[in-house]
């Protein structure tokens, strides 16, 4: 049997299983979010929040989804009426909850149409995003829109029939705005730095180029509140699969993995009414900031770390990778000593610890080279704002510089067992030409080259000989003594200025 509304009540009476299902009528529910990008994050982690205020009772939150490229998770999830179920794992006893909260599920490419309607539906107040880094289409070192972006240059020229996030979002602002409708709250839960702001700017560089009264009206009316996202969602497996139908005794084509741990931090600036996720966990601020730094480059920037190192090494999964005593002296020294120095958020060591409980979740089997992912988009809010502060106050960035190096040895697609791993980038081909262009030179020039892609590390970083300096010793120490060698050595020294 398939996962489906008819099967829920089956399931209601697996109860002693901790197995939780929608108790509500779900055809009551309201269109009141579109969801941009319709993968495993949401799912596990907005699209709970949202399902605890449908089971208090407020009906007006049934979300919409848009898939921005592909049709598999639609089609998977139209044909179980838009159910799936959460494994939450944490090493133990999972326990799974089936979740209603979604409405319908749309494919972008195939019915842009349908995308607009459900924007411009007044019951939706609420338009949310996660369409990861690359998604935005702005230059990651500067964060300017890209009007050349191919995307961009398309919407630019086909309103109607959008196929950005930015280009979906102005149209369906435009349109509200002449129907007399009031704007919907544009809600970014990517993790980019200011990701409420950065998305501002760019609907608002975006609409002025194709309506300056518009591009006001959306700057007085609108709302684009920040937000920090914070769960551990791995890729989803057959295997997975084939656990929660035994769990379940039915099929569910798409379920995430999750762990326990889930946090949402948000800015209460909205354009209209908004879920109480409050009562479902969220923190509710004033300024997201010091929390969302914190995240950035603690999490993020730790998890980039054990990405390409412990690739680099031969490990798979975050779990083993935190378990080798190396890389857990290395990453440890790099938060403590180089960016927790650069936050303003509360309890960090406490913080810290809490990350290295969770990383070492052997439940989740979360896979380095999904975190490895697109890392030009990633880096500069992940390291690169910890470097540039460091530099500012004349502090150490001896750790970040290892990483740095780390990242440029993990772009020549080989570990140190020898497996070969695709790079999965949109710089792809520059940052692969870049590294085979090198690898008969010193290291210097090898940074060096790198360092002149501009949209990565902007202008600054070239500019500054130290630092260049210290990557290029620390690439030379990998090639030639392999990563754990150099590691140890970065790790045991002084950090140095």
């Amino acid at each position: 049997m398939r996962l489906s509304n008819a099967a829920v009540a089956s399931l209601a009476a697996r109860a002693a299983r901790r197995i939780v299902v929608p108790t509500y009528d779900r055809a009551s529910l309201a269109p009141g979010i579109v969801h941009l990008g319709l993968g495993a994050f949401h799912r596990a982690h907005q699209a709970v929040y949202t399902e605890h205020t449908l089971r208090a009772g407020d009906h007006r939150w049934g979300i919409v989804g848009v898939s921005l490229r592909r049709a598999d998770t639609s089609e998977a999830l139209t044909a179980q009426d838009h159910l799936y179920t959460v494994d939450v794992r944490d090493g133990t006893a999972d326990s799974f909850q089936v979740i209603g909260a979604l409405v319908a599920s749309l494919v972008a490419p195939q019915s842009p149409a349908a995308v607009l309607d459900a924007m411009t539906d007044p019951r939706c107040h609420i338009v949310s995003l996660t369409i990861t880094e690359k998604g935005y289409c702005r230059n990651p070192a500067s964060g300017a829109l890209e009007f050349d972006h191919p995307d961009i240059a398309h919407d630019l020229r086909e309103a109607t029939a959008a196929r950005s996030a930015i280009g979906f979002v102005v149209r369906a602002l435009a349109l509200r705005r002449a129907a007399g409708l009031r704007p919907f709250t544009v809600m970014s839960c990517d993790n980019l730095p200011s990701n409420g702001d950065t998305m501002r700017a760019l609907t608002l560089a975006f609409a002025r180029e194709t309506d300056p009264v518009l591009a006001d009206w959306i700057e007085r009316e609108g709302a684009f509140p920040n937000t920090m996202v914070d769960r551990i969602v791995p890729l989803t497996t057959d295997a997975d699969r084939t656990r929660v139908a035994k769990q379940l005794g039915v099929d569910d084509a798409w379920p995430v993995m999750t762990e326990p741990f889930s946090q949402w931090v948000i800015e209460d600036r909205f354009a209209g009414p908004r879920p109480a996720w409050e009562h479902a966990g969220a923190t509710l601020v004033c300024d997201a900031r010091p929390y969302e730094q914190a995240k950035l480059r603690m999490l993020n920037g730790s998890h980039s770390a054990l990405a390409y190192l412990g690739s680099l090494i031969g490990y798979d999964t975050v779990d083993q990778a935190i378990g080798a005593p190396a890389l857990l002296n290395f990453v440890e020294s790099m938060l403590r000593d180089e960016v927790e120095p650069t936050l303003s958020r509360p309890a960090l060591a406490s913080y810290r610890a809490e990350l290295f409980a969770r990383f070492r979740n052997t439940a989740l089997d979360h896979r380095l080279q999904q975190i490895a992912t697109d890392g030009s988009q990633k880096l500069p809010q992940r390291w690169l704002e910890s470097v540039r502060a460091n530099l500012k106050s004349g502090a150490p960035t001896e750790r970040l510089a290892f990483a740095l190096a780390g990242w440029i040895a993990y772009l020549g697609g080989q570990d140190e067992t020898g497996r070969t791993y695709a790079i999965a980038d949109p710089l792809a081909d520059t940052l692969t030409e870049a590294v085979r262009s090198t690898l008969l030179a010193n290291a210097v020039d090898a940074v060096r080259t790198l360092f002149e892609i501009e949209s990565i590390f902007g202008c600054d970083l070239r500019a500054q000989p130290r630092f260049v300096a210290q990557v290029a010793r620390h690439l030379a120490a990998i090639r030639a003594q392999g990563v754990v060698k150099a590691m140890e050595a970065c790790t045991a020294s002084r950090p140095s200025m």
